[in-house]
């Protein structure tokens, strides 16, 4: 059973930066697609980033196009998100999930397994 643990989130001024790690356990993530979602408060859950198994290939929804990185270290079964520019409309809480299908899929039911997730609060 793979767990994702989702860490680095926290308040931030607008135009700060953060960087998310998405921590992977009880199993490998090595070999697929691995994808960021946030959720805020009232709204659905929305993709963010994507990134190939070996992170050659990326997507993000252009909302953070040229803000955010993603990025993934598979020695250390890790996933991060880097995001910089951050904008008050960027809170929400951050999700870090695997991919089902080696596509950079954008609907949230191409991914099985998900993390906890983690709070990201921009303030303006």
């Amino acid at each position: 059973q793979v767990q994702l643990v989702e860490s680095g989130g926290g308040l931030v001024q607008a135009g700060g930066s953060l960087t998310l790690s998405c921590a992977a356990s009880g199993g490998t993530v090595n070999n697929y697609a691995m994808g960021w979602f946030r959720q805020a408060p009232g709204k659905e859950r929305e993709f963010v980033a994507a990134i190939n198994w070996s992170g050659y290939t990326t997507r993000y929804t252009d909302s953070v196009n040229g803000r955010f990185t993603i990025a993934r270290d598979n020695t250390k079964n890790t996933v991060y998100l880097r995001m910089n520019s951050l904008k008050p409309e960027d809170t929400a809480v951050y999700y870090c999930a695997r991919g089902i299908m080696s596509e950079l899929a954008e609907k949230p039911r191409r991914y099985d397994y998900w993390g906890q997730g983690t709070q990201v609060t921009v303030s303006s």
